[in-house]
């Protein structure tokens, strides 16, 4: 028997933060003096210089060029969605045709891509092409792997040359400031001396499909839109459910056990995977962490899923509605905040009932919701959410917020009573009077999974952002609106303190005064049922059946008022926002469209119009020896009427199309593809999908639902 140990697979412990230049990776290469003033840069409490940058580009670059690196990349997110890179190497000429490897501090703290090729809606003509990307040192720098090298990775934040920005992670930071600045002056209000910052904490839930990649290459639609625009679900779908939570497949277990490798060496806690409940859909979910380093981490992830997935002969779909009549994708942002020192304000200590604090900024959430759902129902605008929203296990477009019994009846308590104090509130356990099964300690609130922003113990899980969606915009629109009500909360709290109240009794008489005027944003209800929307709208509250309707919130006079009071965006760069989707939705939709009829004129109806003629050939063949042709005949007419009805369809999808993209005006433009082209899209999809249902499958151009779902 050989006796030769087998190498040992990594540990997690041992993988993680491998490619990703920590704080304690810097801790530990940069003199303690430099990396102090770091820290005291990264916590806004002091600027960056010059000579602090030097020494630390010069760590990076050693850390990086030690671990295989030949270039570098200022890694920023555009307003595209996407993330964007320029890489540049290490060498610098040294004189006799020689080379040194460089960094220096003005590399590492600006970059200057062009700017004029990517979004701005109006901030900036194409002939103005300087931008800037400034490093973010909140952010760690990190390495990313190729099969033919490796790269330093450095977060930035992208701004035109006038100082407007033109990313997402400028807003983000900006309303974290907000957040903290509102959040702090409460808790100081509130008798809390020490508590030095309030951290907004984001852990997304990242879900998406895996088809067979040769089956993927095959659909025009799927290559190009990132979505099925025809198709039909096959006899078994996902109504047994016996997908969601499975086994996982093999060949998934493989690429998602590399998947958190990956993830892992670049710093990025991936935590929990399982099957979603359509066929061939998966989650990831990772760990709590700063909305900032969040957000870039989910586009990690992405970027990661997709890299990953392709070296395991899968392509991955991140689109909202890949597959008509299953499950969509969404991105569920868990969202909340906490003191520096690890303090969660939106987890009750004890008995939530006695938790003051607890109570006044949980319902300073409630208020913030209420009062701007059209924004947050903006921040989850898209093309592809358009077709998820309300669909097979999807939030609804109204926004509404799950508390659980508990909470609701002692805020209910609270604000009835004369002297403040609500009724106790203790969760208790759960005996489920079995030998063997432990007594379980039962959560605050049951899980509400038809809710787009529920409360699930420490946090809210806002469930309505899509899949592809960059963490980042709907991140910010949440803290920005909580920072706003809690600036109004604190100036409220300072006035009936001023008038002789303790602390404790002008936070309850907010909080029971905000339960009162907002109660109505609550719903523990079936969010998915028809008869929810009857009573949001009894309830007045807003309804936004589609991106169109949601983007322009964006720029009413009292949200633009709100961003520039915080300082979150100026009043150019939130037009330029709503701009920059509306045009995207419009182009999106337009895509769509031209590959829909691209594969309907090149291939479904010539596809068609031959089975039709064999049919037909067959009919006759049998009429003359007598024998009955009937069923070939019948068939035959009928698949003749789809292929007539397809053309019609087609010909009158040409006419809005060309009538839509003549538009200038961008929501105009908007509405023209939201009310014309998409209707008009989905009447050719029916003729299409029904064409297919009775078409012999060896004539089909393309593969099926049934092969895409359910092989790998």
């Amino acid at each position: 028997m050989s006796t030769t140990s087998s190498p040992r697979t990594p540990t997690p412990s041992s993988l993680f933060g491998t490619h990703c230049f920590s704080n304690s990776i810097m801790r530990e290469r940069l003199p303690a003096s430099i990396y102090n003033r770091l820290e005291a840069v990264q916590s806004g409490d002091a600027e960056l210089t010059l000579e602090v940058a030097e020494v630390v580009a010069s760590a990076m670059r050693d850390w990086a060029i030690e671990r295989g690196a030949t270039h570098f990349t200022h890694w920023f997110h555009p307003l595209t969605g996407l993330a964007a890179e320029k890489h540049d190497s290490f060498i610098a000429p040294a004189g006799e045709g020689r080379i040194i490897m460089a960094f220096s501090g003005k590399e590492l703290i600006k970059g200057e891509p062009d700017a004029s090729s990517f979004p701005s809606g109006g901030l900036r003509a194409t002939f103005e092409a300087r931008g800037y990307t400034a490093w973010d040192t909140t952010s760690p720098a990190f390495l990313k792997r190729s099969a033919s090298g490796v790269t330093l990775c450095i977060p930035t934040a992208f701004i035109s040359y006038y100082g407007h920005a033109l990313d997402k992670k400028v807003p983000l930071l900006r309303s974290i400031d907000a957040l903290n600045k509102s959040a702090i002056r409460v808790l100081r209000l509130l008798g809390d001396t020490s508590s030095q910052r309030v951290i907004t904490t984001v852990g997304p839930e990242q879900e998406y499909f895996l088809v067979n990649k040769a089956l993927y290459e095959k659909r025009p639609d799927l290559v190009l839109t990132g979505r099925s625009v025809f198709g039909t679900v096959p006899s078994k779908g996902q109504e047994l459910m016996d997908h969601y939570f499975g086994a996982i497949p093999e060949k998934v277990d493989a690429f998602m056990r590399e998947l958190n490798t990956e993830l892992w060496s670049m710093g990025v806690a991936a935590k929990t995977q399982h099957n979603e409940v359509a066929p061939n859909q998966f989650e990831l979910a990772v760990v709590f962490g700063a909305a900032n380093v969040a957000a870039d981490g989910n586009q990690l992830v992405m970027e990661t899923i997709m890299k990953v997935a392709s070296r395991h002969g899968m392509a991955a779909l991140l689109h909202e509605k890949p597959f008509a009549g299953m499950n969509g994708s969404g991105k569920h942002i868990n969202w909340s905040i906490s003191t520096e020192k690890g303090s969660n304000l939106l987890d009750p200590d004890g008995d939530p009932a006695l938790d003051t604090r607890f109570l006044l900024f949980f319902t300073a959430v409630i208020e913030a919701v209420d009062r701007n759902a059209g924004l947050l129902r903006a921040s989850a605008a898209t093309a592809g959410n358009d077709r998820r929203l309300g669909g097979h296990e999807a939030p609804p477009s109204v926004i509404s917020i799950f508390i659980g019994d508990r909470l609701e009846a002692l805020l209910d308590s609270l604000a009835a009573s004369s002297n403040g104090i609500g009724a106790e509130t203790k969760a208790g356990h759960l005996d489920m009077k079995a030998g063997g099964l432990a007594k379980l300690p039962l959560d605050l609130t049951d899980r509400n999974r038809t809710s787009p922003f529920a409360y699930t113990g420490n946090k809210f899980e806002f469930r309505m952002v899509g899949s592809s969606q960059s963490v980042a915009t709907p991140s910010t629109i949440l803290s920005a609106v909580v920072a706003d009500i809690l600036a109004e909360i604190g100036d409220r709290l300072e006035k009936r303190i001023a008038a002789g109240a303790t602390p404790d009794a002008a936070a309850r008489a907010i909080v029971a005064e905000a339960w009162k005027a907002h109660r109505r944003v609550i719903f523990s209800g079936n969010g998915y049922a028809t008869e929810w929307h009857l009573e949001a709208e009894r309830r007045g509250l807003p309804r936004f059946r589609s991106a169109v309707e949601a983007i322009p919130e964006f720029v009413k006079p009292e949200a633009v008022a709100m961003f520039t009071r915080l300082g979150v965006f100026t009043k150019e760069e939130i037009e330029s926002r709503a701009v920059i989707y509306l045009e995207r939705y419009a182009k999106q939709i337009n895509i769509e469209a031209g590959v829909m009829a691209d594969m309907v004129r090149r291939s479904i109806l010539p596809a068609g119009t031959r089975y039709a003629a064999r049919l037909a050939g067959e009919a006759g063949a049998l009429a003359s020896v007598g024998a009955v042709a009937a069923p070939q005949e019948k068939l035959c007419r009928s698949i003749s009427a789809l292929i007539e009805s397809a053309g019609n369809r087609l010909e009158r999808l040409d006419a809005v199309l060309a009538s839509a993209s003549g538009v200038e005006e961008p929501l105009a433009c908007a509405r023209a593809y939201r009310e014309g082209v998409v209707p008009a899209m989905d009447e050719l999809r029916e003729a299409v999908d029904t064409l297919e249902r009775v078409t012999d499958a060896t004539v089909w151009p393309f593969p099926t639902y049934q092969e895409l779902l359910f092989s790998l």
